[in-house]
């Protein structure tokens, strides 16, 4: 018996989303055409891809329930029109009275495979008036999400996830071969942190991170450099601050390779800890 084809493209997908919900959907719906004729055959777009309007110091998400968002069947319609998989990194959902920053994976069908709602709201200050209370506005998820996807499996995250390395290593010991970051990092802590963080995901853990970002203007708002890093660590492709695509190959079976070599997921230790 063969085995399955465990080797793709994927491409992050960069854009500075809008308060023009309508015109983001369409923004989005062009690149993923391009992905798709660079051959991509998993899509991923960043956190809050559509309706978020960064015309002020702290920016708005535009929400509506998960029946009534433009954006689900516009990404589902494509995704079963190009058979392709498609990752939207987050959008807002209302829901019970809430706000959620939520992601959804989409098969090939068209049809949702997975949602998973931002568990780590981004609640900073880092001086000088950079400060962010993104449970403001959103209520937290409470569900760690691992799904089915491209003949593997993905652990699906969002942006300041990223600084709870535990998380990720729960998706790898449950068997998640991909990492999704999809982010709106800050200019400030996405020069400092960004790559250093998304390497160490993939190292500590063996797998493909794959970070699909927002960028901001010349003047400000988010970091870009959307990321797709291989189980060893090393970045295979990146954006740089603009609006495009980046596309890698992606080799599920890399992962075991890795694994193997480093096999810190099953050398882990159970400990307890002494405070003197």
């Amino acid at each position: 018996m063969s085995t399955p084809n465990r080797t793709f493209k994927a491409s992050v997908i960069q854009i500075c989303a809008s308060s023009d919900l309508q015109a983001d959907i369409q923004r989005c719906l062009g690149l993923m055409a391009e992905a798709v004729s660079a051959g991509a055959r998993l899509l991923t777009l960043p956190e809050i891809c559509v309706g978020f309007d960064q015309s002020e110091r702290h920016p708005k998400t535009i929400a509506f329930s998960a029946q009534e968002h433009p954006a689900l069947p516009a990404f589902s319609s494509f995704a079963c029109q190009h058979n392709v998989e498609v990752l939207i990194g987050s959008i807002g959902i209302k829901e019970n009275g809430k706000v959620f920053n939520r992601s959804y994976l989409i098969g090939s069908d068209g049809n949702v495979v997975a949602h998973y709602d931002k568990m780590h709201l981004f609640d900073i200050n880092l001086g000088n008036g950079n400060w962010f209370r993104e449970s403001d506005s959103f209520g937290a998820g409470r569900q760690a999400v691992v799904a089915p996807c491209m003949g593997g499996i993905a652990g699906m995250t969002i942006c300041y996830d990223l600084r709870f390395p535990q998380l990720y290593r729960t998706y790898a010991q449950a068997g998640a071969d991909m990492l999704f970051i999809p982010a709106a990092f800050t200019r400030p802590t996405g020069m400092a942190h960004w790559h250093s963080l998304m390497r160490a995901r993939a190292i500590e853990n063996g797998a493909w991170v794959i970070a699909p970002a927002q960028h901001g203007t010349a003047d400000g708002g988010c970091y870009g450099h959307s990321l797709i890093i291989d189980p060893w660590g090393t970045i295979q492709a990146e954006c740089a601050q603009g609006e495009e695509i980046a596309t890698a190959e992606v080799d599920l079976d890399l992962v075991e390779k890795i694994r193997a070599k480093i096999p810190s997921l099953s050398a882990q230790q159970e400990f307890t800890l002494k405070k003197l």
